[in-house]
């Protein structure tokens, strides 16, 4: 099994919190990883109906059933969310920690609802799909950028015997369309949903324009809203904000869009081979995308929520990606390109002079090899994101 960075943080937690939620998309790993953390509990999946059905008509009596165990992982709890409240009542009487495991494959209020019914007694992590810190020295040698972005980072990937990747990927929307949009009472039309996911393919790191997706996909603008957010709550998409500091009287205030997960936003664009994708306009935001995406990674899989931004001002100027820690803001370029071009230093330096800030802060990310410090900031591989951003 490939070591997960959350593990960590997930067994210290155990100890002080009778409740640990991993929450993430569809075959993040959740699954896998409960299981081999707390080796000893008992694992029931609600995905299953006849559990479905006992936990519905009998709450209590099935948690007791599963009280005298070291432990209980139950996978899937979106299924049976009002089994919370009796986890509740079950913790408040046994005070056991790391007692129960629970997992969700999709975040529809899910969260929320965690917080709100176990709040003080329970430790939540997100998990997404492997970072490339976890698997850089196993999947990830010898290969070029644009392999990694096609193949993408679902664990499940990794264990196909052949190459032919599109083909889990249209499962993966299908089961993701029929499993839990479906669930969602305001999606009636789910051909015209996947339109709309691919529409969103389509727009990759570029700025969101709503009343552009609603004309495209011939919905209304509130339905595009609910549907965004939809795609965000399950993981499949992520909204970078704009930065609110005022260094500039007039700043772009549209959050661009992204996906989580390279290999699928390729799926949903039809990419298939290396050669589409240099030659693909959106390989720039796809690249961008993949780094930001694992930027976000590198906070979840330190139980951190991530605070990540964009730049942007009316006259042009921008930077791609803003890291706020502990008061200091750290700008980020990033570049799919493999040589380094003096260019490639102008939007980081309008950012210093614009924020008074110092350039030894600057990191440029980038798909060359050779890394250096320089005058205009710190030059990175792109597989070096964990290890030499400064943000641990």
């Amino acid at each position: 099994m490939i070591h997960r960075k959350l593990t960590k943080k997930i067994e210290l937690l155990s100890k002080d919190y009778p409740v640990i939620a991993i929450l993430g998309p569809r075959q993040s790993g959740k699954t896998t990883l409960s299981q081999h953390i707390f080796k000893s509990h008992e694992y029931i999946s609600l995905e299953d109906l006849d559990n479905q059905r006992e936990a519905m008509e009998d709450p209590r009596g099935f948690l007791q059933d599963y009280q005298d165990a070291k432990g209980v992982i139950i996978d899937e709890i979106q299924n049976v969310p009002e089994l919370l409240s009796y986890i509740q009542t079950n913790v408040d009487k046994y005070k056991k920690p790391g007692h129960f495991i629970i997992t969700g494959s999709q975040n529809f209020l899910l969260s929320e609802v965690i917080s709100q019914t176990l709040a003080g007694r329970v430790a939540i992590f997100t998990l997404l799909p492997f970072s490339v810190d976890e698997i850089s020295s196993t999947f990830l040698k010898n290969k070029s950028i644009d392999d990694i972005l096609i193949k993408g980072f679902y664990p499940s990937v990794y264990l196909l015997k052949s190459s032919s990747y599109s083909h889990w990927y249209d499962f993966y929307i299908k089961t993701y369309l029929e499993k839990d949009v479906r669930l969602i009472k305001n999606v009636h039309n789910l051909s015209q949903f996947q339109l709309f996911i691919k529409m969103c393919a389509g727009r990759t790191g570029q700025l969101l324009n709503l009343t552009s997706l609603s004309n495209d996909c011939g919905i209304t603008v509130n339905t595009v809203k609910e549907w965004l957010s939809l795609l965000e709550q399950s993981y499949i998409i992520f909204l970078l904000r704009p930065h609110y500091k005022n260094f500039s009287k007039r700043l772009v205030k549209s959050p661009k869009l992204y996906f989580y997960d390279s290999g699928l936003a390729c799926s949903l664009l039809g990419i298939k081979s290396k050669e589409q994708l240099k030659t693909h306009y959106l390989k720039g935001g796809l690249f961008e995308g993949f780094v930001i995406s694992e930027i976000r990674k590198h906070f979840y899989n330190n139980a951190e929520t991530p605070d990540v931004y964009f730049w942007r001002d009316s006259r042009g100027n921008e930077i791609d990606c803003i890291i706020e820690k502990e008061n200091k803001l750290i700008p980020i370029e990033i570049k799919s390109g493999k040589t380094i071009n003096t260019d490639y230093f102008k939007g980081l330096e309008n950012w210093n002079k614009i924020s008074k800030t110092n350039s030894k802060d600057n990191i440029l990310i980038y798909t060359g090899e050779k890394e250096q410090t320089r005058e205009r900031g710190k030059v990175i591989n792109f597989l070096s994101i964990h290890k030499k951003l400064g943000i641990e």
